[in-house]
Order: C-alpha cells, then structure tokens, then sequence
C-alpha cells in the first residue's frame, strides 16, 4: 500500500499539538488524525472543576486550533483497531486499512476502573460525556464516595463539596496526592480539604459495593449515593499490541512484536517507537528517559507534556521521513536518513514538567519532577496556619543530593509565584546532559 503521509492516531490535545508542530517542522504533506471521540480536540482539565461544577459550558473546552492544520484530515469517531509498523498501515475498527509514511501515537490513557460488580451509580471523569452525566448526580446532600485521591478525586471532591454533597474520599496512600507531591504537602493538602468539609478515610481500600455504599477492607462501610472512580489510568496501546517491528519479529521485545508496551509506548530519547525513524509518540503515552532525572524512563501525564513531546517529535519525525512532503521513502532517506536527526542537531528530550492543580480556592503548582527527590525541604510559609491549621502559602523543594529537582507550591497566586521563582535553577541541565550527544 502507498504511503499516505503522516497518521497521527489520538485526536485530543497531543494529537492537536503534533499536527501543527508538524506544519512547525516543514511538513507539507498530508496529515490524517484519528479519533476514536465524536469531537474536535478539547481541553481536559476543567472537566473535574468548572464544566462539573456548571460554572462553565462545555463549548469552552474546545481547543483553538492554528491555521497551519487547516487542511489535516480529522477522522473523527474513529478507531484504530491495530497497527502494522512493518507495513505502515493502520486497520480501523470498521476493518479498513490505511497505510501512511509517518505515525505519531498519541491515544493517551483511560480511568482504571474497580474491578467490582454492583454499588450505586458509578462514574469516571474523563469525557465530556463523563462530566455531563456526573454534573446530574451533584446536589445538594448527596453522599458522594470518591475512591481514589490523585489529581482528578481531590479536584472532584473540591468540586461535589462546593455542590453541597457530603463527600468521603478513600483511598490506600498515607495522603492524598501522596504520589505526585510526597507525604508533607499532601498533609497540608488533607487538612485544608477537610476544613471545608471533605472526609478522608485514608490508607483503605474498597472491598466490595453495596445498594448503599462500599464495604472497606477494614470491615467498615461508607454510605454513598453516588460512586465515582478515580483510581489512575491505563495507558491505551492495545492497537500497537498487533504489529511487529521491523527487522525484530513478533516477541522479540519485553512487550509484543518487538516493542515494550508494559507502561505505556516505550521510547528513545527522542520519543522514537522502537527506535524507528518513521514513528514516534507524544503526551500521556510516551514512556522516555528524561536525561535531567537519569536514565529511567517514565510516563508523565501533565497537560503540558504533550505540547511538550509534539514539539520535540515532530522534528524528529520530519527529519527521519527525510522530506517536508511526504517523498522521502520507505526507508527513512534523505535529510536524516535513519537515525531520525541528521544535521538538526537535536539534543536528547529533556523537557521540565510542570503541573497545577485547582482544589477550592487552593492551587498546588509543581515545576520539576518532585518524585526524583530523596529529600523534602520547606522553602516558603507556614504549613499549619491559617484556617483549619493548613491555609497559609506553603513551597516545597525536592532535592537529589544538593541538586534541586522539583518545587511544589500549595495556596494561592503568592505561592505559585513563588513556585515560578525557581524555573530558573530547575532549567539547568546537569553537566552530563548538556555534553551529550545531538541527533
């Protein structure tokens, strides 16, 4: 089959960012996006807080897009079944099949849900139809049960609360958001949630539901009316689970055909799928070492990230297909060739992550990679002032040795400002990145 130039499979922000870096990048040939949703890319996170809350329309997620993808093909409501990289086709789930000259993955990741049967009306937000249908559970006096207390449980507690139900929050860490921010700041957290009301009920895990609510694994139970489910995600790589990679055959990797599928798309250093010229991946998906925090590669779900990848991806992919439109052949030639740089002189990906959470009138605001740390430091405030004992401006440095790797700020825009104060020292690369090799 010939090549149809550039699919990008995954139509939501990573899929967006990766058409138009590709424009960026000098690609003039065709782009088809794939997506399995019946919308035009939109914007995620206010889905937990504002549109949930109805202070907002769902039109206001919709992502503005550049007029550079003007004329990208958006195939929308459409699923990739599977993909071939050896062959360069796509198969959707209507049993169609497309091949095309470039591929980007960008599926990103789905909610986990409770292996459990039963219970009272169960939700995920994830969706614009997810929080449509949540929004009309949310009044007041309903018992809300959030299991789960990452990012999207606390910012749905805020949110129900705010509502007027009676919220519980379970969950089996120490803390909530214990895994993004560490024990401490997810103290200062808990208290300030529950100084307006949210119950946590941590270290727990649910061990059945019930007409009424769940039964704990401590025996006890929690009364709820409504159930909603945020217990992490699964990143979607079913449909690269069929295709081998070429030269390796099916097997040959620690994942399936060759590739490492195991937490994610695993990738080189330059977002690279199996060290192919010709397939990378962007955002939620992509599993790659950040040469700042060592060799371990890692999935990094902030909404940054994909703008992030796409712009680093892109020119990687562009310079490996060797032509602007679409004519550099089946075997990677031209500019760059196979090793999918050339004389672009790309250093290794190497981006600062960065996220913000809205929970009440709180922003947690995190520069770095906090989880990199081996040491907490309070830097700024007074964690246990204010209302509730938690409600004064705190900072937080993690720190590798005497290497500064993260910052984590709770409170309002001081906090966050002060936060922002330390890009500066984050940025810094480490001798050993900076004298590493380019593409």
């Amino acid at each position: 089959m010939a090549p149809a130039g550039i699919a990008v499979v995954g139509a939501s922000l990573g899929g967006l960012r990766a058409a138009e870096q590709l424009r960026a990048a000098g690609w003039r040939g065709a782009i088809t996006v794939y997506g399995d949703e019946p919308h035009l890319p939109y914007n995620r996170p206010p889905l937990s807080k504002e549109v949930l809350a109805g202070e907002a329309p769902a039109a206001v997620t919709t992502l503005r897009r550049r007029p550079s993808v003007d004329d990208v093909e958006w195939r929308l409501g459409t699923a990739v079944a599977s993909a071939d990289l050896a062959a360069r086709t796509l198969t959707l789930a209507d049993g169609s099949v497309h091949g095309y000259e470039g591929l980007v993955a960008a599926t990103g990741v789905r909610p986990r849900r409770l292996p459990l049967s039963g219970g009272p009306p169960r939700h995920v937000v994830r969706t614009l139809e997810d929080s449509a249908a949540l929004r009309t559970e949310l009044a007041e006096g309903v018992r809300v049960l959030v299991v789960g207390a990452g990012f999207i449980g606390c910012e749905v507690a805020a949110t129900a609360r705010k509502a007027g139900c009676e919220v519980t929050v379970v969950a089996p860490e120490a803390e909530p958001m214990m895994l993004a921010v560490g024990e401490e700041p997810g103290r200062v957290l808990r208290r300030r949630h529950e100084a307006r009301g949210v119950r946590f009920r941590m270290g727990r895990l649910v061990a059945g539901l019930t007409a009424g609510g769940a039964v704990l694994d401590d025996g006890s139970e929690c009364a709820a009316d409504v159930v909603i489910e945020a217990i992490g995600s699964l990143p979607n790589v079913e449909w690269l689970g069929a295709g081998a990679v070429p030269g390796q055959g099916a097997g040959a990797g620690p994942g399936v055909g060759g590739l490492d599928l195991t937490d994610g798309i695993l990738c080189d250093a330059h977002l690279r799928i199996g060290g192919l010229p010709y397939a990378v991946a962007v955002g939620d998906v992509a599993r790659f070492p950040n040469p700042r925090y060592g060799a371990l590669a890692r999935r990094v779900e902030h909404w940054s990230m994909p703008s992030d990848c796409a712009r680093h991806a892109a020119r990687v992919l562009v310079a490996g297909l060797g032509s602007g439109g679409g004519g550099g052949g089946r075997d990677g030639g031209g500019a760059g060739g196979g090793d999918g740089g050339g004389e672009h002189g790309l250093a290794p990906f190497a981006p600062l992550p960065s996220f913000w959470s809205d929970q009440f009138d709180v922003r947690v605001q995190s520069f770095g990679l906090p989880g990199a740390g081996d040491e907490v430091r309070l830097l700024a405030g007074e964690p246990d002032a204010g209302d509730g004992g938690g409600g004064g401006d705190v900072v937080y440095g993690y720190y590798r040795g005497d290497r500064l790797v993260g910052v984590v700020a709770l409170g309002g825009t001081r906090a966050a400002a002060l936060a922002g104060g330390y890009r500066g020292e984050l940025m810094a690369l480490p001798d050993e990145v900076r004298k590493s090799p380019v593409l």
